[in-house]
């Protein structure tokens, strides 16, 4: 027996360096980082079992696994998207989306590619939202539209642990005929404009000369003084004009005799 046990030892004994060996093989490959930007969601035999932190963790190889989600802001590019809007014009529409993982067990569970579900469900979403405006309102109201793609996207990925941070459109292109026809447009709005602002002043102008004509009328001797600087306005001209003076009191002479043959007659 106390042989036996000898043997035994011994062959323990020859098979310790192997055997810690292999324990510190299987340590050195269960260990697992975690970045402080990450946070890694732990499988046991295929079950959720735990949210790993950040730091050094243990993963017991074949019985457990770890899957790492970044939770830094991330940046999607929605590609051009061809679209009708409702007063059925086509124009192409590219976008930006940024969002954040809040949830990394949902984001994991719940869906098999958040990145790209994401990403496809913004471009779906833009191009119901472009469909629903008009040209007008389109590229009036870029800000509005941005806003409400960001509600009904973030209203959507919030089941997927998802934070929709903010939706920008980056530029909408339309076709070169509807160019030049919003141009036309643009320039017949601006000279109605122009017209409309000479026609009020025409206005105001007019007003301020009939209360001019009142308050020289009302004064005798304020006609001729104006006769006179109007005659010195036009003689500091370097013309060839010639200025011929008829004096006020002839003209209202002639005026009386016109008067005085008509009642003869």
């Amino acid at each position: 027996m106390s042989e036996l046990l000898n043997s035994l030892s011994i062959i323990f004994l020859a098979f310790m360096p192997m055997l810690i060996i292999l324990i510190g093989v299987i340590l050195l490959i269960s260990i697992r980082q975690v970045n402080e930007y990450e946070r890694g969601v732990k499988f046991t035999l295929g079950k959720f079992s735990s949210m790993v932190n950040p730091g050094w963790r243990l993963v017991i190889p074949i019985f457990q696994s770890m899957t790492k989600v970044d939770l830094r802001l991330r940046t999607v590019e929605v590609p051009s998207q061809e679209s009708l809007t409702k007063d059925n014009i086509s124009v192409g529409v590219t976008a930006v989306l940024f969002f954040k993982v809040v949830d990394a067990q949902k984001a994991i569970i719940n869906i098999e590619n958040f990145y790209y579900a994401t990403s496809q469900l913004a471009q779906t979403t833009m191009r119901n939202v472009v469909g629903e405006v008009v040209l007008d309102d389109l590229l009036a109201q870029r800000e509005q539209l941005s806003e409400k793609i960001k509600k009904i996207v973030g209203d959507f990925t919030k089941g997927w642990g998802i934070e929709v941070v903010n939706v920008e459109l980056k530029d909408i292109l339309i076709p070169d005929d509807m160019k030049r026809t919003i141009g036309r447009e643009a320039e017949a709005e601006r000279e109605r404009r122009a017209v409309i602002i000479k026609s009020e002043g025409e206005v105001l102008a007019a007003e301020n000369i009939s209360k001019a004509a009142k308050m020289l009328s009302g004064s005798p001797g304020a006609l001729h003084l104006r006769t006179l600087e109007s005659i010195n306005d036009i003689s500091s001209d370097q013309s060839n004009t010639t200025v011929w003076m008829v004096p006020i009191e002839g003209l209202k002479a002639l005026e009386g005799l016109n008067e005085f043959l008509k009642k003869t007659k």
